[in-house]
């Protein structure tokens, strides 16, 4: 789908910012676990928080064919930083953009806008990660608020988050139809955010788990109405399993170009690597990956854009540049050899931080079933 001339101007200008800001920055963010406030600064001058938030609420307005080729530019610099800025603009804003009320919109949307307030998506419990249906987070109506309890866990941005949506049971005699999603503040009274987890890669943005106690919850912050939260995940998923697909193909660019830097100058045996076939074979097995998940991610934003479910194209998507991913990052460790392996290389933090991609936001497993259902669905 081709881009407009201002989303190719925008892609210009993350890519120069990605280049001289957060590149340089990368390897502290890698070690300290934390993204520095002046590199949140400059994002928050730059708009990259109101990627997907309309204009009149002060944000930029991308489409999704325009938030996933800014995700293509992000899978090419530090996955944290990438993640920070991708999960608010993402799955924690656009349920807002797509459900909330006129007062809700003016009230949340300027500020995540802007950067100030950061916003997460609590779905995901102990017990459900893959099966939203058992989730136990409760919502139980008390006058003109609601009280929650329950637990969520690995959520992304809650340690700096502001803005919580907030997916409970409203009617367990329902299952998924008694599902419903609320707009919680983190002020609000009886939630509290524990500490942030240590991850196998990721680093960077904050993971942490949301617990409710009798959280009070205004009735006003109900997104939508009772009983269609389940179906607003739905389809906030389908889209982030899409963005997700373009980021992966940005980390594929970003290790084939590393790659082919690497065996033009790699010496072995008095050759380039470059020469050896094996290598040549293995490097383009990584190009036909990246271009073919470019391809079903086009796919699917072309089935989104003309107003259709896209479910299968979006898991398709997922599914297969997740794994194309792997594959790919793993070449690229071998291509480098001992280096590939050694921290200063920068490959080995990729090859960690891609492992993510084929769990969160639906697991493979779960594409894999929804594309089947989807299959049987049709004959």
């Amino acid at each position: 789908m081709p881009l407009s001339p201002d989303v190719v101007r925008l892609c210009e200008e993350v890519r120069r910012f990605i280049e001289k800001e957060v590149e340089p920055r990368s390897r502290w963010i890698e070690e300290n676990d934390a993204i520095p406030e002046e590199l949140v600064r400059m994002a928050r001058e730059l708009g990259l928080f109101g990627l997907t938030i309309p204009e009149e609420y002060g944000g930029i307005g991308l489409d999704l064919a325009g938030k996933c080729a800014i995700e293509e530019e992000f899978g090419k610099t530090n996955y944290g930083f990438a993640t920070f800025i991708g999960n608010h603009t993402g799955i924690a804003t656009t349920g807002i953009v797509a459900s909330g009320s006129e007062a809700q919109k003016r009230k949340y949307l300027p500020r995540m806008a802007s950067g100030e307030w950061i916003g997460c998506f609590a779905l995901t419990e102990p017990q459900a990660g893959s099966d939203p249906a058992a989730l136990r987070t409760s919502a139980v109506r008390k006058g003109d608020r609601y009280l929650l309890n329950g637990e969520k866990i690995y959520i992304t941005n809650a340690g700096v988050a502001q803005v919580f949506t907030v997916m409970a049971v409203t009617d367990r005699s329902k299952g998924i139809k008694g599902i419903s999603a609320f707009i919680v503040e983190r002020g609000f009274r009886g939630l509290a955010v524990g500490r942030n987890e240590l991850k196998m890669g990721m680093h960077g943005v904050t993971t942490a788990p949301v617990v409710f106690n009798d959280c009070e919850v205004p009735a006003e912050n109900l997104l939508g109405s009772e009983g269609v939260g389940y179906a607003q995940a739905l389809k906030t998923l389908t889209a982030g399993r899409v963005i997700i697909a373009a980021r992966c193909v940005g980390m594929m660019d970003k290790l084939i170009a590393r790659c082919v830097e690497y065996m033009k100058v790699r010496t072995q045996g008095g050759r380039k690597i470059a020469e050896y076939q094996g290598l040549q074979w293995m490097l383009a097995d990584m190009a036909v990956a990246r271009d073919a998940s470019r391809l079903l991610v086009g796919r699917a934003i072309e089935t989104l854009a003309r107003g259709e479910r896209g479910t299968l194209e979006a898991s398709a998507a997922k599914l297969f540049a997740t794994e194309a991913l792997a594959k790919v990052v793993d070449n690229a460790v071998q291509i480098h050899g001992g280096m590939g392996y050694m921290r200063e290389a920068g490959i080995e933090t990729v090859y960690r931080d891609a492992r993510i991609t084929r769990i969160y936001e639906g697991t493979s497993e779960i594409q894999r079933n929804i594309i089947a259902a989807q299959l049987l669905k049709e004959q």
